[in-house]
């Protein structure tokens, strides 16, 4: 149950041609405090429930664990979320052995992307696309709990 991952800033938007599937996400906090994010997800036609531990020192490697639930009950939990729901597009990538996750942000975030691959260890190798930007793992800016509360718009 522990995710590691690492997150980067996405250049422009020819990564659309390798896309092998996309899904609107809507998505709300219960809690955005750092040690123990909540989370509610409605992703295409599934509701998710989600808790996160605090990043670890390289913000690679932190605890994640996941339910799917009805997206029935997934609406009304967003109706209790903290203020800033998040509203995005993730389009997946396949590259080598891996899958970039690549958000593409609307709203208060307009004109945010990033993309994230998770890995199975934090000095695991893998190939780099040229749409991939600056690395912003470790930057909690660019965490959807920050984001929901501290908008893009507003940096």
């Amino acid at each position: 149950m522990i995710e590691i991952e690492r997150k980067f800033l996405v250049t422009d938007d020819s990564f659309k041609k390798e896309v092998f599937t996309q899904n609107h996400i809507e998505q709300g906090y219960l809690s955005s405090v750092p040690e123990r994010t909540v989370r509610v997800r409605i992703k295409g036609d599934k509701g998710y429930l989600t808790i996160k531990g605090i990043s670890n020192d390289s913000g690679m490697s932190r605890f994640e664990w996941e339910k799917e639930i009805p997206v029935a009950e997934a609406k009304e939990l967003l109706l209790l979320c903290e203020k800033g729901v998040i509203d995005k597009t993730r389009f997946e990538i396949k590259r080598g052995n891996h899958v970039f996750e690549v958000d593409e942000f609307y709203g208060e975030n307009e004109g945010l992307i990033v993309a994230e691959i998770e890995l199975n260890s934090e000095t695991e190798i893998f190939e780099k696309p040229s749409w991939l930007g600056d690395e912003v793992t470790k930057n909690n800016r660019y965490y959807n709990a920050y984001l929901s509360t501290n908008p893009y718009k507003n940096w």
